[in-house]
């Protein structure tokens, strides 16, 4: 690593006054044994100084600024799925004509243990997403991921998001959707070959979903219980839910 020249300067600088302190205790107390005493137990402690500094302290606030970035991040992921990602997986999801082979078990409650999401997570892995081209409303799909366009380009240009390269994988999915559909001026009449590519385009972003969705569901109910509720309620994949609370 090089150094800079004022780090060079800045390092002299701090030697040549710790030289002439001792210069002047020398000069004042006439002692050279009694500065070789404390000289040589400082370099003594020295090591066990930088164990304190480099790995305790410096892991420490490590850990911290660690958290504060996944709270930060994990508040934009929450953006997301409140402006655009619940009602795009509650779509999506319609279109899935195998949706109740795995529908049980995204019925998240608060019972649920991170066990309980370890197993539903792999479970997911082996789940073999499909979307019926024919049960989705491209030029819908295509007006409300427009409309979202400028949100989703400030999510990408977030710098948090950096360390969540599963999430930014998401947000590039429904990008590319997007602009698909978008470069598109009729959506009427496709051929077949062009509604297997976008059947795939679609796919690919709700197999995501479902598995940022999942992750921040047990996020939420580790952390935020009152958001969790909320999000309970507004499952998109339980058939009976509803935000009002009845009882």
């Amino acid at each position: 690593m090089k150094l800079e020249r004022w780090q060079v300067l800045f390092a002299l600088a701090l030697l040549f006054s710790s030289l002439l302190i001792y210069l002047l205790h020398y000069a004042i107390f006439g002692d050279i044994h009694h500065i070789l005493i404390y000289l040589v137990a400082d370099i003594a402690f020295l090591p066990i100084e930088v164990l304190l500094v480099t790995l305790i302290l410096h892991r420490l606030l490590s850990n911290m600024e660690k958290r504060s970035r996944m709270e930060k991040l994990n508040m934009v992921i929450g953006a997301f799925f409140v402006e655009v990602g619940t009602d795009l997986l509650t779509y999506l999801s319609d279109a899935d004509p195998e949706l109740d082979a795995i529908r049980s078990d995204l019925l998240v409650t608060s019972r649920w243990s991170d066990e309980e999401f370890a197993r539903v997570t792999k479970s997911l892995e082996t789940y073999s997403y499909r979307i019926d081209i024919n049960k989705v409303n491209l030029e819908y799909l295509k007006t409300n991921l427009s409309k979202e366009r400028e949100f989703f380009l400030r999510l990408i240009e977030n710098p948090t998001l950096m360390e969540h390269e599963s999430f930014t994988d998401l947000l590039l999915a429904i990008s590319h959707l997007s602009e698909e559909l978008a470069r598109r001026k009729n959506l009427e009449g496709l051929p077949k070959s062009d509604l297997a590519h976008l059947t795939v385009d679609i796919k690919r972003t709700y197999e995501r979903l479902v598995r940022e969705w999942l992750s921040y569901m047990q996020y939420l109910k580790v952390h935020y219980p009152y958001l969790f509720s909320l999000a309970m309620r507004t499952n998109p994949f339980d058939q009976t839910t509803s935000p009002v609370i009845n009882n």
